[in-house]
């Protein structure tokens, strides 16, 4: 049990979480925190509150940002800016498939990263020694695949939310078609891909639930008792728990809990299948 706090670099951007020591930062205050390029300001988007969880792991909040600091912070995001004007306008000239998404700059070694997009790999060799003698600073470029992408520009998903990659989710799980598939959800590209194009993460979170009920519930088709009588299952209510049935005596459809429905020992007697297989 301890004290964590969550910050973020840019607005709308990946939250990051610390323990705030000796400090107790307000939503909004602009904090140190070390990173691997040295100290660097956030702001406090989450106050410190007290969690349930082991925060040992957890690094630990510097202080709070002085002048000094958000000068030095200002003067980082200018170079920024302007690799990234930089690299857009070379990119353009060398004529290559690539597109920028961010720009970092290490200050210590005089390092600037670019993180770009692109189908295929690309040949930027020249482009890297034009980038270093217009910005006098060691460059390296590097390819991100489409979500983390997403993950590092951020934006809004189909649900009204900030990204899940951009804000809390921390590793990429694979996700399949079949995880739509078992949701009974369209399976249209526009409706279940997310701001990169891959397929939402967000399928993963429901798929056990779904999994978990249909495992225990009667399959569609099936003939199956219920306290209204007798009928057969036409359709699943997963968050409710419930299976739509259709009722043999006036063609009704009602839900009905999956706790009170059973399959029919009737109907499974004189099904095919029970019948055994035909001949000798």
């Amino acid at each position: 049990m301890g004290m964590i706090c969550a910050v973020t670099f840019n607005r709308y951007g990946r939250l990051y979480y610390f323990q705030p020591g000796k400090f107790q930062p307000a939503v909004g205050d602009n904090v140190l925190v070390p990173t691997d390029d040295g100290n660097e300001v956030a702001q406090c988007v989450w106050a410190p509150q007290w969690v349930t969880e082991d925060t040992d792991g957890f690094p630990e909040i510097v202080g709070v940002a002085a002048p000094d600091d958000l000068q030095r912070d200002h003067d980082q995001r200018r170079v920024k800016a302007r690799a990234r004007v930089a690299a857009k306008r070379l990119i353009r000239d060398h004529e290559l498939p690539m597109k920028v998404v961010g720009v970092d700059h290490a200050p210590d070694d005089n390092r600037t990263t670019i993180y770009f997009t692109a189908a295929h790999r690309v040949d930027f060799r020249a482009l890297v020694r034009d980038l270093g003698a217009t910005l006098k600073a060691r460059v390296e470029l590097r390819q991100l695949s489409a979500r983390d992408s997403a993950r590092l520009q951020g934006g809004i998903g189909s649900c009204g939310r900030d990204l899940c990659c951009s804000t809390f989710l921390v590793d990429f799980e694979p996700v399949s078609i079949r995880m739509a598939k078992d949701q009974d959800l369209p399976l249209n590209p526009m409706r279940i891909s997310g701001a990169c194009g891959r397929l939402m993460c967000c399928l993963k979170y429901e798929h056990p639930l779904y999994a978990n009920f249909k495992s225990k519930a009667p399959a569609v088709g099936d003939t199956v008792e219920t306290e209204q009588g007798r009928g057969r299952v036409v359709g699943h209510d997963v968050p409710r728990e419930s299976v739509v049935v259709r009722m043999e005596a006036d063609g009704s459809r009602c839900a009905c809990p999956l706790a009170s429905v059973c399959g029919s020992r009737q109907a499974y007697e004189t099904s095919p299948a029970a019948e055994g297989p035909v001949g000798g």
